[in-house]
């Protein structure tokens, strides 16, 4: 538990699921303090400090959900709450840069609740049924996958070895002296890396990468797994550190 209660808001049009999972999350010491159809019937006091969790029906819907929420609340943490899940689908949720979580309806209270505080303190959580299916991904046709995909990019070598310290979470400093060239030049690669996968920031570039099979070590490889946090939950896939 953390020292200050944690505010929620819900969004989703099946009221009972709202209200059932209203009650689950203040057994958890939660403070829910809004269940809505819509994002436009959200309290317009959401601060950053707010979660808001968005029960969708399909994921292209709840991902829509996620993108109005995101314009209204920039500052919330968002976290999609999906029947079921693919790799596909959960790098797309994160690649809109609209979600901060992305959950399956399968999880237990206390997962849940332990994934719900990661998200508030600004973790990237997953599903941790994803680990799975990243264990049994076939290396060939992912390895297969990347090379396509860098080659439609049009990345340069050099902004493929910058790509793999971005999914390491590496910082410009350090990606300077691993690469040894200037921190100026880290970052015009970067701003390169950025425009030709059409993405918004590093976080999302490396998720791109991670999704086809870019291994930080300089091996193509499946999708590695990330580490799990104490509650079981996915979170964190290096990738959300920046300098």
């Amino acid at each position: 538990m953390t020292d200050a209660p944690i505010h929620l808001a819900i969004v989703g049009k099946n009221e009972i699921i709202r209200e059932g999972l209203k009650r689950i999350l203040i057994e958890e010491d939660f403070l829910v303090d809004d269940t809505v159809s819509r994002p436009m019937e959200l309290d317009h006091g959401i601060d950053q400090g707010t979660v808001i969790i968005v029960d969708a029906i399909d994921i292209d819907e709840g991902l829509a959900t996620c993108e109005e929420v995101r314009m209204r609340y920039p500052e919330a943490r968002i976290v999609i709450m999906a029947d079921e899940y693919s790799v596909q689908d959960v790098s797309r949720a994160f690649m809109t840069g609209a979600v901060d979580g992305y959950i399956v309806k399968q999880i237990s209270c206390r997962p849940l609740a332990g994934a719900l505080r990661l998200t508030a303190l600004g973790e990237k959580v997953l599903p941790s049924q994803i680990a799975e299916s990243l264990a049994s991904a076939q290396p060939c046709s992912i390895s297969k996958y990347w090379s396509v995909g860098a080659a439609g990019n049009n990345l340069s070598t050099r902004e493929v070895d910058i790509l793999r310290c971005l999914v390491d979470g590496e910082p410009n400093k350090v990606i300077s002296r691993r690469l040894q060239i200037a921190d100026a030049t880290v970052k015009v690669h970067i701003k390169a890396i950025l425009r030709k996968l059409r993405v918004r920031n590093r976080t999302q570039a490396a998720i791109w990468a991670v999704s086809r099979g870019l291994a930080s070590d300089g091996a193509e490889m499946p999708m590695p797994v990330p580490a799990l946090a104490p509650s079981g939950i996915l979170a964190d896939m290096k990738v959300a550190r920046s300098n």
